[in-house]
C-alpha cells in the first residue's frame, strides 16, 4: 500500500543508516523519519493501544495524531513521525495492555 514516489528516489549523494526495529537490522534513508522508515520497511503497526490492544500506526505523519509513538534508544511515547532516524538507532513497538500487565 505505501511505496516510495519516483521523484523522492535516493540521491546519490544521501546516505543509508541502520536502524534496529524490535531487533531487526531496517536499511533506511538518512533523511527518513523514523514512521517513514517503518511504512518503507512494511511495517504499519508501530504500537499497541493501552486498553483494548488494538494495532496503531502513523497516521497523520504531522505530530497531531500521536497514533505513531515508539520507544526509540529506550525512551516511552517518541512520535515516530517527527524523529528523524539516525545511525544505530534502536526502536521498539509500544505494546500497550501488555506492557502496562507486565
Amino acid at each position: 500500500m505505501f511505496r516510495r514516489i519516483e521523484a523522492a528516489a535516493l540521491q546519490a549523494t544521501e546516505r543509508k543508516v541502520r536502524v534496529s526495529v524490535d531487533g531487526a537490522v531496517l536499511e533506511c534513508r538518512e533523511s527518513d523519519s523514523v514512521a517513514a522508515a517503518l511504512f518503507a520497511a512494511n511495517v504499519l503497526a508501530c504500537r499497541d493501544t493501552a486498553v483494548s490492544g488494538a494495532a496503531r500506526g502513523p497516521y497523520c505523519m504531522m505530530g497531531v495524531c500521536y497514533d505513531c509513538l515508539v520507544r526509540i534508544d529506550g525512551r516511552p511515547n517518541q512520535q515516530a513521525c517527527m524523529t528523524r532516524v539516525r545511525d544505530g538507532m534502536t526502536v521498539e513497538r509500544q505494546l500497550g495492555a501488555r506492557e502496562v500487565a507486565a
